[in-house]
């Protein structure tokens, strides 16, 4: 395992205007290892806890890949089922913040987003993003499958469209296509129009009265009050499953090209 590697990246919040900006980091396609998740977990929640915050954006660094989901080298080091059920919950942790944060969340996706990368743009409230947005499920290529990640990606785009992703799972779904299935509300020719949307949108938000937006997010999650418990057991079933010796060839045969 390469402890420099998962060890590395951030979260940074920037905070203007009512607004709160959470940009994630990693240098391997903004991945998610642990730390990475939990970072993103305590900043979504003290976003929306702040009183001068109205909205939230999550957001990625850079202009290629949005989010290129789990990390394989963390992966690739899970020995028993503790450690498995514990990186999984990471990912059970991030959604279920973004589920109960009270604030709006905005997701601005720039680029290609993998796995844990579509839970967290599903995640979000209203999703931007540009013409190459293109999304993947590619779990079950490694002999795992999205089950931390699939009940808010169903929540968003429908069982069917959401199962389309969980089983062809080594091909991409383009950005038009994710728009028509509803995980983004509209796509954007350049990075800089969808910056552009998305300034105006938090603003737009940010000026807006709290206690409505505040009602609406409630009113947009009902009946996923029971996901603390539903995301962990989705978790330990991942946790299994990366101990099997099929995924352990898996990721590293994926660790190699």
């Amino acid at each position: 395992m390469d402890k420099g590697i998962i060890d590395s990246g951030s979260v940074n919040i920037d905070k203007r205007e009512g607004v709160a900006h959470i940009e994630f980091y990693h240098p391997m396609s903004n991945s998610l290892p642990g730390k990475i998740l939990s970072e993103l977990v305590a900043a979504i929640m003290s976003s929306g806890e702040d009183s001068d915050v109205n909205v939230l954006v999550l957001r990625s660094a850079g202009e290629k890949a949005f989010c290129g989901g789990a990390s394989f080298e963390e992966l690739s080091s899970i020995e028993n089922l503790e450690q498995g059920k514990k990186f999984f919950s990471g990912f059970a942790n991030v959604i279920n913040a973004c589920r109960k944060c009270s604030k709006i969340i905005i997701g601005r996706v720039q680029g290609k987003a993998v796995g844990g990368g579509v839970g967290l743009a599903s995640a979000t409230d209203y999703c931007l993003a540009t013409d190459n947005a293109a999304v993947k499920l590619s779990e079950l290529a490694v002999g795992i499958g999205p089950f931390v990640v699939g009940p808010v990606v169903e929540r968003k785009i429908g069982i069917s469209a959401m199962s389309q992703l969980a089983i062809d799972a080594t091909n991409w779904q383009s950005a038009a296509w994710a728009k028509e299935k509803g995980l983004y509300a509209e796509i954007y020719e350049s990075i800089e129009q969808l910056d552009k949307a998305v300034e105006n949108m938090s603003i737009r938000l940010a000026n807006s009265n709290p206690v409505a937006l505040k009602s609406l997010k409630n009113a947009f999650w009902q009946g996923t009050e029971h996901w603390d418990e539903l995301l962990l057991k989705r978790a330990e079933i991942s946790g299994h499953l990366v101990l099997s010796d099929f995924t352990k060839n898996a990721i590293e045969a994926f660790k190699r090209k």
